[in-house]
């Protein structure tokens, strides 16, 4: 399923969003020019290479750097193709400017990065002597789109539905698209780990939006939920519009 739009109003201009994405445009176009020698070695040295932190001897074999931990931050600007940085991007348009309107600009980078390093981490969980780079903002961005089931499950996402050849256009329930979203990396981490394959870092996504359902909690800001589904009557300017009947 490919998300187009989803039927949500913003309230705010999107800038920490749309900032977010320029960096991340701007990283991949100079690392994509690399030669494959070094851009090998920009994801080993700034992607999060789990065995590099659990296991300090082979690192210091491999000729690790010693780091102050930041490839835990830096990892989340690189991807692995056009494809991979593309869809990550999309999907933060779509659900973040939502989260923005409701932590505000500057709380949302801090939201942002506090689900990138959740998802890095529950990765590390299940696979801590591996010796393959991770990298992409796919945790981050689950941790958005967690924080959207929670606020808005009543709000649609316009999605393209690919049938063999043939493209089908549906409104889904936001709760339906993002929960069947969840179920899709949650099962397919448990299959990975079951068969020893970790093509893709599903358990990041899984720790991601699980970060984003906790911590929305504490980053929602009061008065600042106009269209959320539990927002309460501090939520609504009554110069504008009804408060909700008993």
């Amino acid at each position: 399923m490919i998300p187009i739009r989803d039927n949500v109003p913003r309230v705010t201009r999107p800038y920490a969003v749309a900032a977010i994405i320029a960096v991340n445009a701007l990283v991949f176009l100079f690392v994509a020019n690399l030669p494959p020698q070094s851009l090998a070695r920009v994801y080993h040295l700034f992607g999060v290479v789990p065995a590099r932190f659990f296991e300090p001897g082979w690192a210091a074999w491999a000729g690790y750097p010693d780091t102050m931990g930041w490839p835990f931050l830096t990892y989340m600007f690189l991807h692995g193709g056009w494809l991979h940085v593309i869809l990550n991007m999309w999907m933060l348009w779509i659900f973040g400017d939502n989260i923005e309107d409701v932590t505000g600009h500057g709380w949302f980078v801090l939201f942002y990065v506090l689900c990138g390093l959740a998802a890095v981490a529950m990765h590390m969980a299940f696979e801590r002597t591996s010796p393959m780079p991770v990298v992409g903002a796919s945790g981050a961005v689950a941790g958005i789109m967690g924080a959207y089931i929670v606020l808005y499950p009543h709000g649609r996402v316009l999605t393209l539905v690919p049938v063999f050849f043939f493209p089908f256009i549906f409104r889904i329930p936001a709760s339906l698209f993002l929960g069947f979203w969840f179920v899709t990396q949650l099962l397919s981490g448990v299959y990975a780990t079951a068969a020893g394959t970790e093509e893709v870092a599903w358990w990041a996504h899984v720790g991601g939006f699980v970060t984003g359902i906790i911590l929305i909690r504490w980053f929602r800001r009061p008065g600042h939920c106009r269209y959320c589904y539990n927002r309460d009557t501090k939520d609504y300017d009554p110069e504008n519009e009804t408060p909700p009947s008993a």
